[in-house]
């Protein structure tokens, strides 16, 4: 796939899927300014151990989806995003191994509360520590959804996944 320019914006968008038959897949999928596909990344499944569990208790979750899936995802990207969104409340854990602003999204009629900002048909939430760069995550976001539907690459990377699975 083709690299970003210079001064092109890019967009991440990282996701899992637990599959009961292979495991935990994390793909992570970089898109441009009108939602083509700039870098895809997919893992290998990781399967939990019954030792992982016990010695990880209600930490494994976090672990597994940000540190092992989403921070080795990411470290393989070559464009830089100017936002990663992700669709996982357990990956907002991948942030501590990222320079790069995180930002939880969910559809508006999802009947969560709607806390962070709207974009679209969306709600986004950035990290806890992305909070004081809300407005200018907010900013860029905008021209990408003038094109795309945010919540959509997640729906592209979980085909892609289930595809893989499948081989």
């Amino acid at each position: 796939m083709q690299q970003a320019g210079r001064d092109a914006p890019a967009f991440g968008f990282l996701t899992t899927i637990d599959s009961a038959a292979h495991g935990l897949f994390g793909g992570y999928l970089v898109v441009d300014a009108l939602g083509r596909p700039l870098e895809f990344h997919c893992t290998a499944p990781v399967k939990v151990s019954r030792a992982q569990q016990i010695l990880y208790g209600p930490t494994l979750q976090g672990h597994l989806v940000g540190r092992q899936v989403g921070g080795a995802l990411l470290a393989e990207g070559k464009a830089t995003p100017a936002v990663v969104l992700t669709d996982s409340e357990a990956m907002l854990h991948v942030r501590p191994h990222t320079s790069l602003p995180v930002a939880l999204v969910r559809r508006l009629d999802e009947g969560r509360p709607a806390t962070g900002f709207a974009v679209g048909a969306s709600v986004v939430n950035p990290h806890v520590d992305d909070a004081p760069r809300a407005a200018e995550i907010e900013a860029r976001l905008v021209t990408l959804a003038e094109a795309v539907d945010l919540c959509e690459p997640f729906e592209r990377i979980r085909a892609a996944l289930d595809e893989a699975a499948r081989h």
